[in-house]
């Protein structure tokens, strides 16, 4: 399959293409670059690969079967919709839509085309999160009472300015469809966001987030951008014991030191021993050896859905679902109210 990568930003730079690299059947046909500084990273890091101005301009080359989008949130919406027009199968970068009614747009017009439609939400392929799940799946921890998920990045530069942006929607895009997928849907919302002034508008730079979810389990949630904070856990409660876990963002801190998983998929994105969960149940504490963070997997099953059809590795709705916790999370904060994920006041 021929993927075009539209966006040469961090994202398109650190967290598609060295993925897309590392899937097999799977090339790079093109990139999508305008500024002179995008431009020369492509070529840099790129040589061999076709550098277009605009969207349209590649789908018109006709060298791409798939595309995905990386560019700023408030341009994604009409870029997948005109690769939908266009017939090739899409990659979206969360968040995909403006809100989850853009969701459900956006999945009516990949159905109507045919083409796979699929969400960028790659932290479910984290190697603390993918851990998680194995001690969850195992049972060994009985029933599940609620799970604590806490992602605090000293980062400030890459908060996402202004209305459209803000950090509900960057990492909370990711925590939310961490806890959807691992405990189900989302029934009511509890949320507060912290805002600071910023020259393009007010944006929300930290959150707290209460999501019940409709299997009785209770997901509790925090992030920030602008709090000089670096941690990630976890930490789940059952009904036989305990897990915590304190990682590191293995897959990140790998790529930004220069190192690439085509270069070493077998030892790719697996944590330190000293960074191992810890499972606390009668029978005493044991540390929990790391599962492989494998952000490339998302790409995989992607083409397994283009190739052999079925549901993609994140399908629309299931971001839909997501976007639309994000919305009553915003309406709790606003109000100070419990909120369906339907919108209504409880």
């Amino acid at each position: 399959m021929r993927i075009g990568l539209v966006g040469y930003g961090t994202g398109g730079r650190h967290f598609h293409a060295p993925f897309i690299a590392a899937t097999e059947g799977i090339t790079l046909a093109g990139v999508v670059a305008r500024s002179p500084e995008r431009v020369a990273a492509v070529k840099v890091d790129l040589p061999e690969v076709p550098v277009f101005s605009s969207l349209t301009d590649m789908l018109r080359s006709g060298q791409v079967d798939a595309v995905t989008i990386t560019t700023p949130p408030g341009t994604r919406r009409a870029l997948v919709l005109e690769a939908i027009e266009a017939g090739v199968h899409v990659v979206a970068d969360k968040p995909f839509a403006p809100n989850s009614e853009g969701a459900r747009e956006l999945e009516a017009a990949a159905d109507a085309k045919g083409v796979v439609l699929s969400v960028y939400h790659n932290r479910r392929c984290d190697a603390d999160f993918r851990t998680l799940k194995k001690v969850i799946d195992s049972r060994v921890l009985g029933s599940i009472w609620r799970i604590h998920s806490r992602l605090e990045f000293d980062d400030p530069e890459t908060l996402e300015a202004g209305p459209s942006g803000g950090l509900l929607r960057d990492l909370g895009s990711h925590l939310v469809d961490q806890m959807v997928f691992l405990l189900g849907p989302v029934a009511t919302v509890d949320a507060q966001l912290d805002y600071i002034d910023l020259p393009e508008g007010s944006t929300d730079a930290s959150f707290s987030l209460m999501l019940r979810h409709t299997s009785g389990v209770t997901s509790y949630l925090t992030a920030s951008k602008v709090n000089r904070l670096k941690t990630r856990e976890f930490l789940a409660y059952g009904s036989g014991g305990s897990y915590t876990s304190s990682g590191t963002d293995v897959q990140a801190q790998a790529i930004f030191a220069g190192k690439r998983p085509a270069d070493d998929l077998q030892g790719w994105g697996i944590e330190a021993p000293q960074y191992w969960g810890t499972l606390n149940t009668a029978a005493g504490s044991e540390r929990v050896p790391s599962e492989q963070g494998r952000y490339h997997d998302h790409y995989a099953a992607f083409l397994r859905a283009v190739k052999e059809g079925g549901e993609p590795p994140v399908t629309p709705a299931e971001a839909a679902h997501v976007l639309a916790v994000l919305d009553a999370a915003r309406l709790s904060a606003a109000n100070g109210h419990s909120i369906n994920v339907d919108g209504r006041a409880r």
